[in-house]
């Protein structure tokens, strides 16, 4: 499977600095957490709720081989609305592993068409794509890996 490395300096702070390895997931596991994290009716077999920022923990999670020793990433971590990790770099882990796994655009809309406009909302904004009208704003400019290399 195809593997990425990439080196993070201290911008994301000194707890997240160091070398971290992602590699493809295979396709049963990517359908196993979309399963897990999405709600069918039981009538029509249509798609009444998924959970877009669950699914991506975990696809970031089971993607995640390597990482500094100190382990700062966690699936909790992932998740945690109040003790996440920083904005940038849930962003920079979402682009290595939508990459390394073949999540395109497609899939991305599929996900999103599935949220009531509130949570579509909430996860922009969680991305730094969506202006809130409350806190700090943040950007997502400048925000890069200091290294990235990928191989097949």
């Amino acid at each position: 499977m195809r593997t990425e490395e990439i080196t993070l300096d201290e911008r994301f702070g000194k707890d997240y600095a160091g070398r971290y390895v992602f590699q493809g997931i295979s396709w049963a596991k990517r359908n196993r957490i979309i399963q897990k994290h999405t709600k069918y009716s039981q009538m029509t077999g249509q798609v009444q709720s998924s959970d877009f920022i669950a699914i991506q923990a975990e696809t970031i999670w089971a993607s995640l081989k390597e990482q500094p020793e100190h382990k700062p990433i966690t699936l909790e971590k992932l998740l945690s609305e109040d003790d996440g990790i920083p904005i940038e770099l849930g962003e920079l882990f979402s682009k290595v592993v939508n990459k390394l796994n073949g999540m395109t655009n497609a899939d991305l809309r599929f996900l999103l068409e599935q949220l009531d406009e509130e949570s579509r909302i909430q996860l922009f904004q969680s991305f730094g794509f969506a202006k809130s009208s409350v806190g700090p704003q943040h950007s997502s400019k400048g925000s890069q890996q200091k290294q990235s290399k990928s191989s097949s």
